[in-house]
């Protein structure tokens, strides 16, 4: 089969002709009809997780599909031949950059009936971050008051649309041609980062979601109420992390060196810095998908490409061309 791979860390995507993925006991092989790019990609390719995450090189990316189920393992109970699926694959079985994929039925849900396979691609890594983050992680509820940056991304526009269901106030951050999106999609609150200084105008929220880094999670640490937490997506890293991964002991404590920084200004603020990394769960896409069908979430897609064009399409992600939501790969 064609797939998109990388020889090495850092090196070139390119196409290249693969096996088909053999098929466990408890897989399902799924015929890709659509695929999406996101950041996480662009940070595996670079090697950034590679002392954590050890990949078998030459590797397939892709973290997001949407396609149809053509065999199921042996001790596959919940999916049958023909149905039409959606799916983050868990870490170290990813590569949805291909014609098939086989998946653990524990990481696949049914894809919400509402959605064309294009926007169910767009969907599962952003709609389940935004729900670990905000289910999980933040307990939001009525009255939270939630900040995330880039609301116009994939993630910001789920988190967004998920937080206002859950009930809570939602600020952003936006360029000037985005605003009306992410008004659209329920913000309470839109900071034009062109225009204006978050960190002047913010203040008192319960929970803050930084993809930007640097000195920008320094100043979102700012805008917390006393006891406020701060999930960074990009990092740095914590010791956290570490334990999600199940990583020697040794990763706890040099993880904890690169996150020290951020976490003492944390302390000093009498607010909480974590590094959030979301993890594959079918059973939380089921879920998501009831919203979807609902129409309490949208997907939000920003341009598709073809599948023979997944290079142009990563090079878009990666040059920050995004208008607002997310790039879609599609099988013709």
């Amino acid at each position: 089969m064609k797939a998109f791979v990388i020889d090495k860390y850092k090196g070139p995507v390119h196409a290249a002709e693969v096996s088909v993925p053999a098929v466990g006991p408890r897989d399902v092989l799924v015929k890709v009809v659509a695929a999406s790019v996101n950041p996480l990609d662009t940070l595996v390719r670079s090697g950034e997780f590679k002392q954590l995450l050890k990949y078998r090189l030459p590797l397939v990316l892709g973290h997001d599909v949407a396609g149809t189920v053509i065999k199921i393992g042996s001790a596959v109970t919940g999916f049958a031949i023909g149905d039409d699926v959606y799916s983050r694959p868990r870490d170290l079985h990813i590569g949805t950059f291909a014609e098939f994929i086989a998946i653990d039925e524990a990481d696949v849900a049914r894809k919400p009936s509402n959605l064309s396979f294009t926007e169910a691609a767009a969907v599962p890594l952003v709609a389940l971050a935004a729900w670990q983050i905000l289910v999980e992680r933040g307990n939001v509820g009525p009255g939270s008051r939630v900040l995330v940056h880039g609301g116009a991304g994939g993630l910001g526009s789920t988190v967004i649309q998920l937080a206002k269901y859950l009930g809570a106030h939602v600020a952003t951050t936006a360029g000037t041609s985005s605003i009306d999106l992410v008004t659209a999609l329920g913000a309470d609150v839109v900071v034009d980062y062109r225009k204006a200084d978050f960190a002047d105008v913010l203040s008192g929220y319960d929970l803050a979601i930084d993809a930007v880094g640097g000195d920008n999670l320094m100043k979102t640490l700012t805008v917390l109420k006393p006891g406020g937490l701060a999930l960074g997506v990009t990092g740095p890293p914590d010791a956290g992390f570490a334990k999600q991964l199940n990583a020697p002991k040794p990763f706890e404590w040099v993880l904890s060196l690169l996150s020290r920084k951020v976490r003492a200004a944390a302390k000093m603020a009498g607010v909480t810095y974590s590094f959030f990394f979301m993890r594959a769960d079918g059973a939380q896409l089921a879920s998501l998908a009831v919203l979807y069908e609902a129409g309490h979430l949208r997907p939000v897609v920003d341009t598709t490409f073809s599948f023979d064009q997944t290079h142009e399409a990563i090079a878009y992600v990666d040059a920050g061309k995004s208008r607002g939501g997310k790039v879609v790969i599609t099988h013709d």
